[in-house]
């Protein structure tokens, strides 16, 4: 079990995530966010622009490494040439945060651009309790764990999704990332009440809490179905889950994420405000 990690040194404030066409807004604002949120991945070249920016902007802001490409839950051995990459950057770059996602996306060589789901089973849970071993050893940092959004619940599963994720950080010392988002995706698509899963989960281990947008559709039933998209603004019930759970687990960094059609600046720091507001109304009044 790692027991060496530095404590998150993200502040409880809203933070984004970073898009390139924002560098010059970013820059120019006196007072634009608290802190960024970087996709790994993205940096794990040489030089160029993208390393130029992201050290300008450490220079100003925490930064959040968020992986995407990991494949924490893989039933094959962690790619070594990209955990070595990973190290490298969190080497120079010493961000605030890194996470990744309760997730995999590798076969055998093969790689799938998507977040696929797990059964949640002691197997299961062993499997990945050594991959966060190992990347936490690796990067010498502790690792924040992210709860996916889900369209299926397997058969197998013995285990809940917030017993599953508690258990992991209990053998690993890992933390965990919240998205309230992927939250009421799920509850949604599984027929669940979302409060219900965050009364059970375990709030006094989240670093962060991510909030994003969702397409709405629906399945060959006619029911609804949501998608994960972060492309769209959040909606009106997720703020209030956000609300719900704040109230329950005290201020926490918060980050919007938006990655697919992507805004001009002003609409996304109008949704970094309403963050803000969200974590304004935990303070008590003078």
């Amino acid at each position: 079990m790692f027991d060496q990690s530095p404590p998150v040194r993200l502040p409880a404030a809203p933070g984004v995530g970073f898009k390139a066409q924002h560098f010059s807004d970013i820059v120019n604002d006196p007072a634009p966010v608290a802190w960024l949120e970087i996709h790994a991945e993205n940096y794990m070249g040489d030089g160029g622009r993208p390393l130029a920016q992201l050290r300008h902007l450490a220079d100003r802001f925490p930064i959040s490494v968020h992986g995407v490409g990991l494949s924490i839950g893989g039933e094959g051995r962690l790619d070594p040439d990209h955990l070595a990459r990973l190290k490298h950057l969190c080497g120079w770059l010493n961000p605030a945060s890194f996470s990744e996602h309760l997730a995999w996306s590798t076969h055998d060589s093969h790689f799938f651009n998507d977040l696929l789901p797990l059964p949640y089973t002691p197997a299961t849970l062993a499997r990945v309790a050594d991959h966060i071993d190992e990347v936490q050893e690796v990067l010498g940092r502790q690792m924040l764990l992210e709860n996916p959004s889900s369209y299926l619940a397997f058969d197998a599963s013995t285990l809940s999704e917030t017993e599953f994720l508690a258990e992991l950080a209990r053998r690993t010392g890992c933390g965990l990332l919240l998205d309230v988002n992927n939250v009421f995706v799920s509850a949604t698509n599984l027929d669940y009440a979302p409060q219900g899963y965050i009364d059970a989960y375990p709030l006094d281990l989240v670093g962060e809490i991510h909030l994003g947008g969702h397409d709405e559709d629906a399945d060959d039933h006619g029911a609804p179905l949501l998608i994960d998209s972060h492309g769209r603004e959040v909606v009106d019930p997720v703020w209030a889950l956000l609300d719900y759970t704040l109230a329950k687990s005290g201020p926490k960094p918060l980050l919007v994420e938006w990655d697919t059609d992507v805004p001009a600046w002003p609409v996304l720091a109008e949704e970094a405000r309403r963050a803000e507001e969200a974590l304004s109304r935990l303070k008590i009044p003078a």
